[in-house]
C-alpha cells in the first residue's frame, strides 16, 4: 500500500502544491537517491505503524465482542439454569421445537445443577445480524433440534478494522448434549463466520472475565491512541511534500520514458533521436540545451541537426488559454493536415455566437459573463481544484465568457431578459382607442416611426408574441446558418489552392457549393425577398416558405396559385432542383475517376511509387575529404550546439487503390447531402 493510499485511509488530506509544477527543477541523480531512499524507509514505517494499528485494532473489536457476550450469556445462564428440565427433554426427544420459550418462569427446583455434571455443553459467540436467521436453520437441520439458543442484539455497530465498515451483530449462546454435538456447533458457527468466546459458567468467574476484559481494553485503548498520534504524525508530515516529490518522479520518468526512445550507437557511445518540433522553437530548443550542457558541466555538447524530409510533418496548432477551449472543440471532430485552414480561429466567434442566437437571453447571459469574469479573475488558485465538473466548467471559462457576451447582444436584439422585455424606446405600436374591447395594436405612423434597436418591446405582450418572434429567430438562424456554412465551404477552396490540387476545386468544392445554393441558398433569397415585400400594402397574403420547400422536389416546376412569391417561380425552382440533382453525381465520381484516370497515366508513362525506405544518420561518419551531398552546416558556434540541414528519403506513398478512394468518396458526399 503506497503513502497516499494510508493518508486516505487515516484521512489526511494531501497539501496542494502551491509552486507551478513548471518551475520545479530538475533534481540531480543524488537527490533522486536520496529521495528513493527516504521514500522506502518511510513506506516501512507506515506500513509498520498501519500494521501494528491494524493489529491492536483487531484485538481491541475482539475484547469488545468478548465483553457483549459476557454481559449477555448472564442472563442467558439464569434463564437456561430455569429450564434445566426442559433443555433435557428438548434434547432427548426427537421431535423437540429448535428454541423453547425463554420467558418461562424460572423451576426453583433444580436451578443450581451444573450444565456439566449433567453433560451439558454450550458454545457462546457473536455472528452477523444478516446471517442469523440461516444459522438457526442450519443449526436445527443438521442437529434435527438437539440445541437450546439463545441470542440477543449488540446495540450498537462492531466496525470492521479491515474496511472501517460498521457491521450489526448479535450475542448467542447453544446449549447441547455430549461433546459432539458441541463439536458440530463450533464447525458450523465458524464456517457462518461467527466468533466464538470463553465464558464460564460460575457467575463469580465470569465477573472476574468482565474485570479483566475490561482493564486490558482501557491498556489497549492507551496504546492506540498513542499509535494513531504517531502514525498520523508521520502522515501529516509526509503529506506537505508528497505532491512535490510525486512531481518530481513523474518528471524523472517521463525522462527515461523520452530517453527510451532514442537510438544507441555503441561505437560512439551516444544517443540520437529524430523528432518534430515548430521552426520557430529551434533557436529555444538550442540556447535550453546550451544551458543544460553548462549546469552538468558536460564536455561534450549536445548537436542538433535540422532535416529536410519530403515526410508530411504532424499538425501543430499553437494556442493559448483562450484559444485552446475553442480548438479543443475543432479536435474533437478531426484534425486538420499540416498547412490546412485551421477552423479553430474562426470558430472563437462563430461558435458562441451561433449558440447565442439560439440562447438569446440578456439575464441569463449577464450570468454566465459575471461567471467565467469571475473564474479568469482567480484562475490561478482555481486552476488547482480537483472537481471534474469544476474542471470542464473552468477549462471552458473563455468559451462561456464568449457566450455569455453575445447571448447578452442577441438579447438585447430580442428583448429579452428572463423572460422579460425593455422599455428602452417609445413603442411604434398603440392599442385602439376601444381598448380593451378590442385586442388589436395599430402602427402610431404606419410611414414614420420605426423602433431603433432590435425587437418591439410590444410584441412581448401580444397574443401572436409567439408566432411572431418564433419564426423571426428561425428565419434569422437560417440565413446566420448560410453565411456560417458557406464561409466553411470557401475553406475547403483555400485548401485546395495552397496545396494546388485543382480536382479538389472543380471536383469537390463547385459541385457542393452549387448543390448548397440552389437549395439553401435558395431559401435564404426567398427570405430576404418576401421581407422586402410589404404584403399589407398590395393586399396580398404573404406564401409559407416552408410549403414552398417542401414541394420544390415534390412537385417540381409547380406552384399553387395564392402561393407565388414572384413570378415565374416554378420555372425556377425548376431549374435549380435540376442543377442540384447533376451535382450529385459529379461530387460522388468527379474525383475518384479523375485519381484513377491521373494513376493509370503515370503507370503508362513507366512512373512507380517512390516510397524509398533509406535513411541516413546525421551522425554518419564521412571522411575528411568530402562531405555528403545535401548536407550543409546551417549554423555553428564555439558551444558545440550546431545546426545541419540534411536530405533524406521521401515519406512512403500507400499504392492507390481505386476501391479505398471510393469508399472514402461516398461516405463524405452522403453526409454532406443529408446536412443540408
Amino acid at each position: 500500500m503506497s503513502n497516499d493510499s494510508f493518508m486516505e485511509k487515516a484521512g489526511i488530506p494531501l497539501r496542494k502544491l502551491d509552486l507551478d509544477v513548471e518551475t520545479l527543477a530538475a533534481p540531480t541523480a543524488t537527490e533522486i537517491d536520496e529521495l528513493s531512499d527516504r521514500s522506502q524507509s518511510l513506506e516501512q514505517r507506515i506500513a509498520s505503524l498501519n500494521d501494528s494499528y491494524e493489529t491492536l485494532k483487531k484485538r481491541e473489536v475482539e475484547l469488545s465482542e468478548w465483553r457483549w457476550v459476557l454481559r449477555e450469556a448472564g442472563s442467558f445462564f439464569d434463564r437456561a439454569h430455569g429450564n434445566v428440565d426442559e433443555i433435557r427433554a428438548s434434547i432427548d426427544e426427537d421431535d423437540a421445537p429448535l428454541l423453547q420459550d425463554v420467558e418461562q418462569p424460572h423451576q426453583n427446583g433444580d436451578a443450581e445443577r451444573s450444565f456439566s455434571g449433567m453433560n451439558i455443553g454450550f458454545v457462546a459467540g457473536v455472528i452477523p445480524r444478516d446471517r442469523i436467521a440461516a444459522f438457526e436453520r442450519i443449526l436445527w437441520r443438521t442437529l434435527r433440534g438437539n440445541l437450546y439458543m439463545n441470542q440477543s442484539e449488540i446495540p450498537e455497530p462492531i466496525i470492521d478494522p479491515t474496511n472501517n465498515e460498521a457491521i450489526n451483530k448479535n450475542v448467542f449462546v447453544i446449549f447441547a448434549h455430549g461433546k459432539e454435538l458441541i463439536a458440530k456447533i463450533r464447525k458450523i458457527s465458524e464456517s457462518l463466520g461467527a466468533d466464538l468466546y470463553a465464558v464460564d459458567e460460575n457467575s463469580d468467574l465470569r465477573r472476574d472475565q468482565i474485570h479483566e476484559v475490561n482493564t486490558r481494553l482501557g491498556d489497549l485503548n492507551s496504546v492506540l491512541r498513542n499509535t494513531k498520534q504517531t502514525l498520523d504524525a508521520e502522515l501529516t508530515q509526509i503529506a506537505r511534500s508528497l505532491a512535490a516529490w510525486m512531481v518530481i518522479i513523474k518528471k524523472e520518468k517521463a525522462v527515461y520514458q523520452t530517453l527510451n526512445l532514442f537510438s544507441y550507437d555503441h561505437a560512439r557511445k551516444t544517443l540520437i533521436a529524430e523528432a518534430w518540433c515548430p521552426s520557430n522553437s529551434l533557436p529555444l530548443i538550442k540556447s535550453t540545451l546550451h544551458d543544460v550542457n553548462n549546469r552538468a558541466g558536460l564536455s561534450v555538447p549536445s548537436i542538433i541537426n535540422e532535416i529536410k524530409t519530403n515526410k508530411t510533418p504532424p499538425t501543430y496548432q499553437k494556442t493559448n488559454k483562450f484559444t485552446e477551449g475553442f480548438q479543443t472543440i475543432i479536435n474533437a471532430y478531426g484534425t486538420a493536415k499540416y498547412q490546412e485552414v485551421n477552423p479553430g480561429l474562426p470558430t472563437i466567434v462563430t461558435f458562441p455566437f451561433l449558440f447565442a442566437v439560439m440562447f438569446g437571453d440578456f439575464g441569463h447571459g449577464f450570468l454566465m459573463v459575471c461567471a467565467a469574469s469571475a473564474m479568469i479573475y482567480w484562475e490561478k488558485s482555481l486552476k488547482k481544484v480537483r472537481d471534474e465538473l469544476f474542471g470542464m466548467a473552468f477549462y471552458g471559462r473563455y468559451i462561456m465568457l464568449m457566450m455569455g457576451i453575445f447571448s447578452m447582444y442577441t438579447g438585447l436584439i430580442y428583448n429579452d431578459a428572463f423572460s422579460k422585455s425593455f422599455a428602452f424606446f417609445p413603442s411604434a405600436w398603440a392599442w385602439s382607442e376601444n381598448y380593451p374591447d378590442s385586442i388589436e395594436a395599430h402602427l402610431k405612423e404606419p410611414s414614420g416611426y420605426r423602433y431603433p434597436f432590435g425587437m418591439d418591446w410590444m410584441w412581448h405582450g401580444a397574443e401572436n408574441d409567439l408566432l411572431f418572434s418564433n419564426s423571426y429567430k428561425m428565419k434569422l438562424s437560417i440565413l446566420m446558418g448560410w453565411c456560417h456554412m458557406t464561409y466553411s465551404l470557401c475553406l475547403s477552396y483555400i485548401n485546395a489552392r495552397h496545396f494546388k490540387t485543382p480536382i479538389d476545386i472543380w471536383g469537390v468544392f463547385v459541385p457542393g457549393m452549387i448543390f448548397f445554393q440552389s437549395i439553401f441558398g435558395y431559401l435564404v433569397f426567398t427570405i430576404v425577398y418576401k421581407w422586402s415585400i410589404d404584403w399589407y400594402a398590395i393586399g396580398e397574403s404573404p406564401p409559407g416558405l416552408l410549403n414552398m420547400l417542401i414541394y420544390m422536389f415534390l412537385s417540381p416546376g409547380k406552384v399553387n396559385d395564392g402561393e407565388y412569391l414572384y413570378p415565374h417561380q416554378g420555372g425556377v425552382q425548376y431549374i435549380l432542383v435540376i442543377i442540384a440533382v447533376i451535382q450529385v453525381p459529379i461530387l460522388l465520381l468527379l474525383k475518384p475517376f479523375y485519381l484513377r484516370w491521373e494513376h493509370n497515366q503515370a503507370r503508362a508513362k513507366g512512373y512507380r511509387g517512390i516510397g524509398e525506405t533509406s535513411r541516413v544518420s546525421a551522425l554518419d561518419g564521412d571522411d575528411d575529404d568530402h562531405t555528403l551531398d545535401g548536407r550543409a552546416s546551417m549554423a555553428s558556434d564555439g558551444e558545440g550546439v550546431a545546426l545541419i540541414t540534411q536530405d533524406i528519403g521521401d515519406e512512403e506513398h500507400e499504392e492507390f487503390e481505386f476501391s479505398e478512394v471510393m469508399i472514402h468518396q461516398f461516405p463524405v458526399s452522403h453526409v454532406f447531402f443529408h446536412s443540408y
